[in-house]
């Protein structure tokens, strides 16, 4: 699947405006890697556990969001845990960090990185 849309919502996965920019600025500030890869493995306290890296490459088999100058990198695998999700970006007291809002998540663990389904 080699979807290009310059679109927030892109095969029912979606990355908010707050997201976007601080996408664009991870990127902006690192030589060479031009895309937020986001990945699910399995792992973490909830069973899976999300997973984001910087990317200069795209894989043929990858979902492409591109939002305000921001690329985000979904594979095939991963597609399929995070139907229906939004990518955003808090910054509040307890710290900043990029989190999955995941409608087919039953339970998520406290440091927003880990889910099971």
């Amino acid at each position: 699947m080699d979807t290009t849309l310059d679109t927030p919502k892109t095969a029912d996965v979606t990355v908010s405006d707050r997201a976007a920019k601080r996408i664009a600025e991870i990127i902006g500030a690192e030589e060479g890697s031009k895309m937020l890869r986001v990945s699910v493995s399995g792992g973490g306290c909830s069973g899976f556990q999300y997973g984001f890296t910087l990317d200069d490459t795209k894989a043929d088999d990858d979902l492409v969001i591109e939002k305000s100058g921001a690329t985000v990198l979904i594979d095939s695998v991963s597609l399929m845990y995070m139907e229906g999700s939004e990518i955003d970006f808090v910054d509040d007291l307890i710290g900043a960090a990029f989190q999955i809002n995941n409608p087919l998540a039953q339970a998520a663990c406290g440091c927003g990185t880990s889910f099971s389904l």
